[in-house]
């Protein structure tokens, strides 16, 4: 595959976690050095570091950080951001590590850190075989690079399917434009055709202009299917399904949290409402007014197409599709 030409959003070096702060692009690329278990997770929390793959590499590497009280650590860094499963997943691979010591815990954060690369180029290759020749395909929020510490999930089928590409529609992803802001970055230094479209223009898009698929991340996905991503992916799922464009979903296993039955056990995170009420520091509504700031919204098994893994395609996805396909 291609070599990336995006930065590395984060890596760990001289006994720190270094992250590219993802706040400030694309206006400038600054680095902040971590410390410790709790400077992971606060800067988990602060979206210095995001997306579901990448900030469970951090918190893999905010254990090796914490290795003298592991399970404060790994109680902290669950907290910092609840729906993302594979945060969970990788914080339960570092509890594995009996040997405590920097060398051992670094090896295994160094483990999971290569493999999630080898896994997210595998999904890109597994959907890139989905999309046809000349297609316009619409995404949401960012699972590129920056989100995944690889090559991306539904940013990496756009890129590996990138010959038969002829645009990408961006949403802009309220509140913290997401789209805007990094998928377009993104999209810009592949030299991928794209527009960025507002949130509310996803239908207009479908009706007027064509898309032929639509790929996007997820940040848990229950046993039946039924998938969390960032707030507005349900909306776009259900355009999708009005207008008859294929609608995929491209995550790892680890997202798959087998323990959840559907989306009634997939706990949805609620952020500060000052993110929907500010930009930039300055406010865009009247002032006193109040905010309601979900940062997922689940979008049912029954609007997924399919399921894009490093082990294959679920096409359908239901509970009988999923536990044949992992059995």
């Amino acid at each position: 595959m291609t070599k990336i030409v995006t930065p590395d959003p984060l890596r760990f070096a001289k006994g720190e976690l270094v992250l590219l702060d993802q706040r400030k692009i694309p206006e400038k690329k600054t680095y902040i050095r971590i410390k410790s278990a709790s400077g992971a997770a606060k800067a988990i929390k602060d979206m210095i570091v995001r997306g579901a793959p990448a900030i469970g590499i951090a918190a893999a590497y905010g254990m090796v950080l914490g290795r003298k009280n592991p399970e404060r650590s790994a109680k902290m860094l669950i907290a910092a951001r609840p729906t993302a499963v594979n945060l969970k997943w990788a914080v339960d691979q570092m509890l594995k590590v009996k040997d405590r010591s920097c060398k051992a815990m670094l090896a295994k954060a160094e483990e999971l850190d290569k493999e999630n690369k080898k896994l997210c180029a595998r999904i890109s290759e597994n959907g890139a075989k989905l999309i046809k020749k000349s297609s316009r395909v619409m995404t949401h929020c960012n699972a590129g690079p920056l989100a995944t510490d690889g090559i991306g999930t539904a940013l990496g089928v756009i890129f590996a399917a990138r010959k038969n590409i002829d645009t990408v529609y961006i949403k802009e992803t309220r509140p913290r434009l997401q789209g805007a802001r990094l998928t377009a970055w993104e999209l810009k230094q592949w030299k991928i055709p794209c527009l960025l479209i507002s949130d509310g223009m996803a239908a207009h898009i479908m009706k007027t202009s064509g898309v032929d698929a639509v790929i996007v991340g997820a940040d848990r996905i229950a046993s039946n299917g039924d998938s969390a991503n960032k707030i507005g992916t349900y909306d776009l799922a259900i355009s999708a399904k009005y207008h008859n464009v294929p609608f995929y979903i491209a995550a790892p296993y680890s997202t798959i949290d087998f323990s959840a039955k559907s989306e009634k056990d997939i706990a949805i995170e609620y952020r500060d409402e000052k993110e929907m009420l500010f930009i930039g520091g300055k406010a865009i509504s009247a002032p006193g007014i109040r905010a309601l700031n979900p940062s997922f919204d689940v979008t049912p098994a029954s609007l997924i197409t399919a399921i894009i893994t490093e082990k294959g395609v679920i096409q359908k996805p239901s509970l009988k599709t999923m536990r044949k396909f992992y059995s």
